[in-house]
């Protein structure tokens, strides 16, 4: 799961624009003006769900109410400030951004495909809202099962339809920021596949041109989860990142103690 968290991290400097010659190759992961976002967020709130035994509808409300300038969708605030009264047929990639911890905890694959579907249906209903969420959790489970990068491309070309054998070399030329499931989830497998590593996995989403924050937390989750770990000192950067003032200005450990919870 902090590769899902790492990675978010290290795409929210990007998610809506660029420095000019900018290179993917050399660009720093962690810097003064990396941040978590909503990604994050959701993704402990997901955790929290699970490990209590609580609804991830009221775990994303509480987490949501307590983190509200987390950069969250316009459709999840109405959500959120409605008190989650309604899903609202999405299919962006916020169903798939939260569900890492799912496809890391749950031991079967039919658990991992029910709790993912729960995940994502008390807000993104819409079918590839579920199917995201669905995916990117088995990706999770796959990758930390032992199964190869060929069996999980092939596993989620049969069951999920993602076209998943374009590379991308193909894919950067007409890479555009697109937020929804159908765009997000593929290439965030595609990152991985052409991967050696996390951190190279990591790269390969900064070589395209997308919702950078979210691709990279998708992403991340799987490759943490394939290559067992991030390479990363995960522990003094999530401290850095999740351990954060709160409005009183002391340090809230929310995110800190549950991200890095064993």
């Amino acid at each position: 799961m902090l590769g899902a968290i790492l990675g978010d991290i290290a795409g929210s400097r990007f998610e809506f624009s660029r420095p000019e010659n900018f290179n993917y190759k050399k660009e720093p992961f962690f810097t003064e003006r990396s941040f978590y976002t909503d990604d994050t967020v959701l993704t402990v709130a997901t955790k929290y769900a699970v490990l209590n035994g609580t609804s991830y509808r009221g775990a994303y409300l509480q987490f949501g109410k307590k983190f509200p300038l987390a950069g969250y969708g316009s459709m999840f605030k109405h959500w959120l400030e409605g008190g989650g009264c309604a899903a609202y047929r999405s299919y962006g990639n916020g169903s798939a951004m939260r569900v890492s911890f799912i496809g890391e905890y749950f031991p079967t694959l039919e658990r991992v495909r029910e709790q993912a579907q729960k995940s994502a249906l008390c807000t993104h209903n819409h079918p590839e809202g579920v199917k995201g969420a669905e995916a990117t959790a088995v990706c999770v489970y796959l990758a930390r099962t032992g199964n190869s990068k060929k069996e999980i491309k092939k596993y989620i070309e049969k069951n999920y339809g993602y076209n998943l054998s374009r590379p991308l070399s193909l894919l950067r030329p007409f890479a555009k920021v697109d937020m929804s499931c159908q765009s997000s989830v593929p290439l965030a497998i595609r990152c991985f596949l052409e991967s050696r590593s996390w951190e190279s996995c990591i790269r390969n989403v900064y070589s395209v041109l997308c919702d950078t924050d979210t691709v990279a937390c998708i992403a991340g989750g799987i490759a943490e989860a394939f290559y067992h770990g991030t390479g990363q000192d995960d522990m003094a950067l999530a401290r850095k990142y999740l351990a954060v003032p709160d409005a009183s200005g002391r340090q809230d450990m929310t995110l800190f103690n549950w991200a890095t919870m064993n």
